[in-house]
């Protein structure tokens, strides 16, 4: 390891250096990975350093010399190796040395995770096997007859009960097993089934002593609730079309880097009501198809009795939300999807359940012991902040029922991968309520780790990609979990993303609390940067989280009310459109140029969506206004809305042409805090951003790596985004060495060549080499 303490460095070839600040010893503040042919390095931020800033690694000078014989990267660079190798599942200590004072926590976290497979394979055949639950437990067709299980063994009778028999079920009460399974046969009647398709069912379940309740299935595929009737309970429903629905189009293969439209169906409908499924496909999908996104993330699909709580405490787990329609109207949607080249990811929740005991899983507690519930008893059953219960991730059944819930989705629906929530809650017994993490790594590995949670997700990430390779998995953490998204193999969790929490946070403590002015860039890059060696992150801006009703889009942050009235592009705007929107443009650029290895927008605030989200209720009448997607705004041409509109299209399109987000190569030249110019290189792209109010630069020097040609691939400043047009595209801008041949030290912001430009206040253009004549 070499610290430094100036900004003048010179580094010597490795296939991995981490670098820290002086006097923080092991402490990391960015890698350099640095390629033996003698090109540029790629710097990757690392967590745990929230004092660095852009200056602490702008204009690092870079001097390649050849390690001496036998003498290994590493050991020349000072780091002590760590003795690891994937057979013990401790690989990942290679990559972050940082991990090993932790390594018997992780050794017994690893072999946790083995020893269950293990019992999995002794007992169910393996994880293939024991994940296909659906095809047991529930409803299913066997040998001319209906058969019903469910796991209750903490009911002492159980009857199923329902449309089928008006809802008398003395004739058709069930078996139980000494594994607390119920069971119950039904044969065909005159060679169909007993219990007609869409027919409502429950089961009625006797608690201990004479007190019978009647509840869902907990795998039912599909519940209901009569409509317009103020508080009424659901019905679980048997779903068994005479039809089978077939899907028409493949899988859209899996992107190099995906850019995610995270969207709602109910409330994406321009008119104020809940929107279906086969209307989202109709209207929506090809909007999000034309934006350029290759991946749409799909809330609240699992069945939620509360429509306020955006599909958070789902009730349901098997079954899709019937208030925008049926399964087979889901699988029109995802079918549609796949046809324009986009894959879908389900927004899953495993993190906790509904407390709802008329609707949901909750429902099954009888105040058993952990061992027969679905979840912990006590205080470590109860989410107190989402008043939700906590699943017991080492019960047998409760392993079934969830990993057999992510295959069915995966193969019924034909989801390509699944963004996890709450995965935070889950890596935690605080789940992490009134806690701060501030990077060290001794807030991750103790006793507060639920270990029970991690090795199920550790199953989760090796089912989802055992079935399907091309899958994605994204990890909903804040805590910066360490070897969170590295795979099962090293003794990673087994994500393949984790969503960059930290940005939209970043972004909107500066729009509510600093002046233009006060905008540091230094910070920014920090913000932006910080994120794991080798785990990848989805940047984003703002995503649900922040539109909900209280908060306020970056949008409205920027332009509030002038948003009513001063959106006409007929006439001049008023001083807080011109910079809402010129803001609003380089905020979600920057973030996703620099914050990441993929990129997430929430469904409207591509072309800055106003107001917020607020889902009906008691409090506002039970009104849809606020719930609902303005698209007559993004389409009306006398608008302003367009011009953000389509400046997120080319943003998408950027990166479909050159590929930036999936590269390695990410480099900061620049940071100025006097200037409020930041200067990065990302791929073979040059990013120029000009955060100041007033000043505009001409003749600014922009450093890069590779000499040739440059010109304008992209400019917010582009009229036909809403600017000025002050930086004409078809000017090129040829580059010239810096320094002397073989001194890196007299380069130019740490690269051996530069370009001149112009920079306009709140612009940012992007510089692409073209072939010279």
């Amino acid at each position: 390891m070499i610290t430094h303490s100036s900004q003048s460095l010179v580094l010597k070839p490795s296939t991995q250096l981490v670098l820290a600040r002086s006097g923080q010893g092991a402490a990391p503040v960015f890698n350099a990975v640095i390629p033996p042919t003698g090109s540029a390095p790629t710097l990757l931020r690392r967590s745990g350093t929230p004092d660095l800033t852009a200056s602490a690694f702008a204009g690092v000078q870079i001097s390649l010399a050849k390690p001496p014989p036998g003498v290994s990267p590493r050991q020349q660079s000072g780091a002590v190796p760590v003795r690891a190798s994937a057979h013990d599942g401790l690989a990942i200590m290679d990559t972050d040395p940082n991990l090993a004072p932790f390594r018997e926590h992780l050794e017994y976290q690893y072999h946790k995770y083995l020893e269950t497979k293990k019992a999995i394979t002794a007992n169910e055949g393996g994880l293939d096997n024991f994940s296909q639950g659906f095809k047991r437990f529930g409803f299913n067709r066997e040998d001319g007859a209906i058969v019903y299980r469910e796991w209750a063994p903490a009911a002492s009778a159980a009857q199923l009960i329902g449309d089928f028999n008006n809802w008398n079920g003395w004739g058709h009460q069930m078996q139980k097993n000494e594994y607390g399974v119920w069971t119950l046969r039904i044969p065909d009647v005159d060679g169909k089934p007993a219990i007609p398709h869409k027919s409502r069912v429950k089961i009625r379940m006797q608690r201990s002593g004479d007190m019978w309740v009647d509840r869902i299935p907990a795998w039912i595929k599909w519940a209901t609730v009569e409509p317009g009737k103020m508080g009424a309970t659901y019905d679980g429903v048997y779903w068994d079309p005479p039809e089978k629905f077939e899907f028409k189009h493949p899988k859209p293969p899996r992107p190099a880097a995906p850019r995610i439209y995270e969207a709602h169906v109910g409330m994406s409908s321009v008119e104020p009501k809940v929107a279906s499924y086969r209307e989202f496909a109709e209207t929506v999908l090809p909007r999000v198809a034309a934006l350029g996104y290759n991946t749409i993330q799909l809330m609240a699909v699992m069945e939620h009795s509360y429509y306020g709580s955006f599909g958070y405490h789902v009730t349901n787990f098997f079954a899709v939300s019937s208030r925008s329609g049926t399964p087979d109207d889901l699988k029109v949607l995802i079918d549609r999807a796949h046809s324009l080249g986009l894959r879908v990811l389900l927004d899953v929740v495993h993190s906790h359940a509904s407390n709802n005991v008329n609707d949901g899983l909750n429902g099954f507690d009888f105040n058993q012991t952990a061992a027969d519930s679905y979840f912990h008893t006590g205080a470590r059953g109860y989410h107190s902040l989402w008043d939700s219960r906590c699943f017991n991730y080492t019960n047998w059944e409760v392993q079934r029922f969830l990993l057999s819930n992510l295959r069915w989705w995966l193969e019924e629906y034909h989801f390509d991968g699944f963004r996890f929530d709450g995965v935070t809650s889950m890596l935690y017994l605080h789940h992490g309520i009134n806690m701060s993490f501030s990077g060290r790594y001794g807030e991750y590995f103790g006793l507060d780790t639920d270990v029970d949670a991690v090795v199920y997700m550790m199953l989760a990430n090796e089912l989802v990609h055992a079935l399907d390779p091309q899958a994605t998995t994204i990890a909903e953490d804040v805590s910066g979990m360490p070897a969170l998204c590295r795979p099962t193999a090293e003794g990673g969790v087994g994500f393949d993303y984790r969503l960059g929490m930290g940005l939209p946070d970043k972004w909107i403590e500066i729009l509510k609390h600093r002046k233009d002015d006060e905008w540091s860039m230094g910070e920014l890059v920090h913000a932006l940067t910080d994120r794991r060696y080798t785990e990848k992150t989805i940047a984003y801006a703002e995503s649900h989280d922040q539109c909900m009703v209280g908060d306020k889009t970056i949008a409205f942050w920027l332009m509030d009310s002038a948003m009513y009235d001063g959106m006409s592009a007929l006439s001049a705007p008023p001083p807080a459109v011109e910079r809402g929107i010129a803001l609003h443009k380089m905020i979600h650029f920057l973030t996703m140029a620099l914050g990441g290895e993929g990129y997430l927008n929430f469904i409207g605030n591509e072309f800055g969506h106003p107001e917020w989200v607020d889902f009906p209720r008691q409090g506002n009448n039970w009104s849809h206004d606020k719930c609902r997607r303005r698209w007559d705004l993004a389409d009306a041409d006398h608008l302003r809305y367009k011009f953000m509109q389509a400046f997120d299209a080319a943003m998408q399109a950027l990166d479909e042409q050159y590929h930036f987000l999936a590269s390695p190569h990410q480099l900061v030249s620049c940071a100025s805090e006097e200037e409020k110019t930041i200067v990065f290189e990302r791929g073979e792209l040059v990013f120029v951003f000009n955060f100041h109010a007033s000043n505009s630069y001409d003749g600014y020097k922009v450093g890069c790596d590779v000499p040739g040609k440059y010109r304008v691939v992209l400019d917010t400043d582009d009229p036909a985004f809403g600017g000025h047009g002050r930086v004409d595209p078809l000017v090129d801008h040829f580059t010239s060495p810096e320094g002397e041949p073989g001194k890196p030290e007299t380069n130019f912001n740490n690269r051996p060549n530069s370009f001149l430009t112009g920079a306009p206040p709140r612009t940012a253009q992007v510089y692409a080499r073209v072939p010279e004549p």
